[in-house]
């Protein structure tokens, strides 16, 4: 086959993985998780290609055993996700989630990161599975800023530490910038506002611990 009838061929297939996530389902990192493990089948067969490309107007593809399509329609909502719930569409304890507040959006749509369960804040839902994907790719390092309310009052040289990089759980980790907020902290607490450009598991938290402060209170603001 030369080029020219490949192109031909090729014309209207996207890949797996993309189709995976732009139907809602998950996001991109997640469905090659599950072509990895086996968990999605193109017309009947198992497939653990990544690569392997699709023609969403014909080939029927299931996802642990429920077939999917492609959607039309491009959600993004934004949540001001309360404390004590779950960033997940379903919790086998029985805890509060996300889903609660989407229940009566017709199209599927699923968080963008997290916010653990203490947090507060700006959480993105979607079923745009490229945009999730940029969005948290270490590679695009969108900025995620925040306001701490932590135990004490950390000295502008604790505070320098988070922007020189303080090492945690998976590494090294660095502020882009941390401000005190003038009028806002007590006798017993400051309030900081701290820009990071990662997204790992209760990262700020473990930042301030790692100076010797605890974090009372985390909102995302932006």
């Amino acid at each position: 086959m030369d080029k020219k009838q490949k192109r031909v061929s090729d014309a209207g297939l996207v890949r797996l993985n993309k189709f995976i996530s732009s139907s809602g389902v998950t996001s991109r990192r997640k469905a090659d998780f599950l072509i990895e493990t086996g968990k999605v089948t193109v017309n009947g067969k198992k497939v653990q290609d990544m690569g392997v490309k699709v023609d969403p107007k014909h080939d029927i593809i299931t996802v642990q055993g429920k077939q999917i399509k492609q959607v039309e329609e491009m959600v993004y909502l934004l949540l001001n996700k309360p404390p004590q719930v779950m960033t997940t569409l379903s919790d086998p304890e029985g805890r509060p989630t996300v889903a609660e507040y989407v229940a009566d959006i017709s199209l599927r749509v699923y968080p963008v990161g997290r916010l653990d369960w203490d947090s507060e804040g700006m959480l993105i839902l979607t079923n745009d599975g490229d945009f999730a994907n940029k969005v948290m790719h270490p590679r695009y390092a969108i900025p995620k800023t925040y306001m701490a309310k932590v135990s004490g009052h950390p000295t502008d040289e604790d505070l320098e530490k988070l922007v020189d990089g303080v090492t945690i759980v998976g590494g090294k980790a660095r502020a882009i910038m941390v401000e005190r907020l003038v009028n806002r902290g007590a006798e017993q607490y400051d309030w900081i506002k701290i820009i990071i450009d990662e997204g790992r598991n209760r990262q700020v938290r473990n930042m301030f611990e790692k100076i010797g402060y605890d974090v009372i209170k985390l909102q995302r603001v932006g």
